[in-house]
């Protein structure tokens, strides 16, 4: 029998999530499908996020991003582009951390592109990783808040949000999006 150390383990189980989300790829239905619940639960949650998304040049949508972590952790997901309400393309958004974290957490993320500039920069990447590529200014908001359309300045703004509205103090830093291939 193979005895693993304890600083493999961790990794092993950072490994297997992102083999395990490779295997059980959403097809383009299911990931358009989820999509759409995510942005209603978006809507429904946050006062003025429809007029928001509709001065977006462009939205990425991630319905289910899952974060497992045991001292190193891994967070995947799938997700869709929409540009003008329509979906154009599909990512997969990955990132990875150290430090101290234990269990497993989902969330949904909406990243607009406020400009066509940096909607443009996004697409023409073949991986844009936050942090390196771009910025993304998140958007604290509690449930029933309203989103001042007025006041938001930043060409690329992010939304972090569970069944209990937008998540406090988390970051998209280093996470990275590749287009998927769901021809």
């Amino acid at each position: 029998m193979i005895k693993t150390s304890k600083v493999l383990r961790p990794w092993a189980l950072v490994v297997a999530l992102l083999c395990a989300t490779s295997v059980l790829a959403a097809s383009a239905d299911k990931i358009n499908r989820e999509a759409s619940k995510a942005l209603q639960v978006f809507k429904e949650d946050i006062s003025g996020a429809d007029a928001f998304l509709s001065q977006a040049a462009g939205y990425l949508v991630f319905p289910r991003v899952i974060k497992v972590g045991v001292g190193v952790g891994a967070e995947t997901g799938e997700g869709v582009l929409r540009v003008g309400g329509s979906t154009v393309a599909y990512y997969r958004t990955t990132s990875g951390s150290i430090g101290f974290q234990l269990g497993a957490q989902a969330k949904s993320i909406v990243i607009a592109f406020m400009t066509r500039e940096s909607l443009d920069k996004f697409r023409s990447s073949s991986g844009w990783k936050v942090g390196v590529d771009g910025s993304v200014a998140l958007i604290d908001l509690g449930v029933g808040k309203t989103i001042d359309t007025d006041n938001v300045r930043d060409p690329v703004v992010g939304f972090i949000f569970g069944s209990k509205g937008l998540m406090y103090n988390l970051t998209l830093e280093g996470s990275k999006f590749t287009k998927l291939d769901k021809s």
